[in-house]
C-alpha cells in the first residue's frame, strides 16, 4: 500500500469498497478482487482488500469494534500495542495527576487513542508520511480529534516542555527482525531516557526481556502480562527510582518488589506453583514465594513449591501426584496404566521439548483422565513432577 492508496480509501468510493470486502477469507480474495476490478481501480481494490487483512489481525490486539473501523498499516498491528495494556498505562498517567502527554514514536497511534479515552490531551509524533496520516485517521474515526494532534516530525526536534509527560516507544524491529539491544532501538534507549529525564513524567515501553541492568537508576521498571502472556516492560520516571513491580491484566493486579533474598531450595512438596510471566522478568519470584510459604525446588528454577494451598493471583498451583526422574519410557508407561488422554506438557530448566515429547508418550490419545508433567530440574537432577491444576 502507498500513501496514495491509503488516502483512496479515505474517500467515500474507499469507504464503499472497505464495508464491501469487510469479512474476506483468504480462499475468497481472488475472486472477489476480479469482480471488484471491473468497477473499481486495481490499486484501490487492493489496498481495501489488504486493510480488511490488517483490520482482522488487529482485532486480537483492538477488539473487534475498534479494529473495524480503524486503519493500520503492517508494521503497525505488528509493533501496536494492545488496547488492554495502553488503557493501564493510560490509566496510571491519569492516577498521576497527567493531563498532557506528547507521544513520541506514536505509530498508528494506539497509544494515542488510549489516552485520549482516558482524558488526557495528546501531541502525537511520528516521522513517517504514512503512518501519521493512518494516526490522524484513526483520532478522526473514533472521534478523539479534539484531543489527539499528529504531528509529521523527527522525534528529536520536538519541544516537549508544554506536557506534563512524554510517552516514548520506540520501534524495536529491523530491517533483520526484532532489535534486543536496547542502543540499537530507533530512537536508542539512551536518548529515550535523557528525553524522559527532562519532563515531570515519562514513560518509556520497552522489550520484557530487557536486562535489569540497563534500567537506569532513575527509573521504576514495571513488567505488564495479559491474560498470562508477558506483553511489555515499561520505564517510569517521576514515579518511584528503583521500585520495581509485576502487573498481571485483565484486573490490574500489581505486585511490588519488596527486596526480599533469594527464597530457600526445598524437597516438592504437595503443591507446585508456576509464578506469572510477569514476576518472573521482574525477578520477583522471592515475593510470590514468600506470599505462599513456599520455596523453590532448585535454586535456578522459578517453580514455587510448598505443602499448603493458598490462593494467589501471580502463580498457577498444581497438585503434584508424582515425583520421578526423567525418563520417557516411564512416563509413556504410567500415562497408559492411568488411562491418560490429555496431556499438559511445560518445562522450566529442561532441554527436551514437550510437542516431541508428547508425541513420544501419548502417540494415540484415549482415556479420560489428564496430566500436567513439568520437566524440570530438582536439587540438579532432571526430573519429571506430574500433577493436576489445584
Amino acid at each position: 500500500m502507498t500513501d496514495h492508496s491509503f488516502a483512496s480509501l479515505l474517500t467515500p468510493e474507499g469507504r464503499a469498497l472497505l464495508d464491501e470486502v469487510r469479512g474476506t477469507a483468504p480462499a475468497q480474495e481472488l475472486a472477489v478482487a476480479t469482480r471488484l476490478r471491473r468497477e473499481h481501480p486495481a490499486e484501490l481494490v487492493s489496498a481495501a482488500l489488504a486493510q480488511a487483512r490488517l483490520r482482522a489481525r488487529a482485532a486480537a490486539k483492538f477488539g473487534a469494534v475498534d479494529a473495524e473501523r480503524m486503519f493500520f498499516t503492517p508494521n503497525g498491528v505488528e509493533q501496536s500495542t494492545r488496547t488492554a495494556v495502553a488503557a493501564h498505562r493510560a490509566r496510571r498517567l491519569r492516577e498521576l495527576g497527567v493531563s498532557s502527554v506528547a507521544d513520541l514514536c506514536c505509530g498508528i497511534g494506539g497509544d494515542a487513542i488510549a489516552l485520549a479515552r482516558a482524558g488526557i490531551r495528546v501531541l502525537a509524533v511520528d516521522r513517517d508520511p504514512w503512518t501519521a496520516a493512518v494516526a490522524r485517521a484513526n483520532a478522526e474515526e473514533l472521534g478523539l480529534s479534539a484531543l489527539i494532534e499528529v504531528r509529521e516530525a523527527d522525534v528529536a526536534e520536538v519541544d516537549t516542555s508544554p506536557y506534563d509527560a512524554v510517552f516514548v516507544d520506540p520501534a524495536r524491529r529491523g530491517g533483520r527482525g526484532r532489535v534486543f539491544d536496547p542502543e540499537a532501538y530507533s530512537p536508542p534507549l539512551s536518548w529515550a531516557v535523557a528525553t524522559a529525564l527532562k519532563a515531570p513524567r515519562a514513560a518509556l515501553k520497552v522489550a520484557p526481556g530487557i536486562p535489569h541492568e540497563a534500567v537506569p537508576a532513575e527509573a521504576e521498571a514495571e513488567w505488564i502480562s495479559d491474560g498470562g502472556d508477558v506483553k511489555e516492560a515499561v520505564l517510569w520516571f517521576g514515579t518511584e527510582p528503583g521500585l520495581v513491580r509485576a502487573t498481571l491484566l485483565p484486573g490490574p493486579r500489581t505486585l511490588l518488589g519488596r527486596g526480599l533474598p533469594d527464597p530457600p531450595v526445598r524437597p516438592p512438596g504437595r503443591y507446585l506453583y508456576e509464578p506469572d510471566g510477569a514476576a518472573i522478568r521482574a525477578h520477583l519470584v522471592a515475593e510470590v514465594a514468600d506470599d505462599l510459604g513456599g520455596g523453590l525446588i532448585d535454586e535456578t528454577i522459578a517453580y514455587v513449591t510448598a505443602d499448603e494451598l493458598r490462593a494467589s493471583p501471580y502463580a498457577t498451583a498444581y497438585e503434584i501426584t508424582d515425583r520421578l526422574p526423567f525418563n520417557a519410557k516411564r512416563l509413556k508407561a504410567l500415562l497408559r496404566e492411568r488411562e491418560v488422554g490429555v496431556l499438559t506438557v511445560k518445562k522450566r530448566g529442561s532441554a527436551v521439548e514437550p510437542e516431541e515429547l508428547r508425541r513420544k508418550v501419548l502417540p494415540r490419545p484415549q482415556g479420560p483422565n489428564a496430566v500436567t508433567v513439568f520437566l524440570t530440574r530438582v536439587a540438579g537432577a532432571p526430573t519429571m513432577l506430574l500433577g493436576r491444576p489445584a
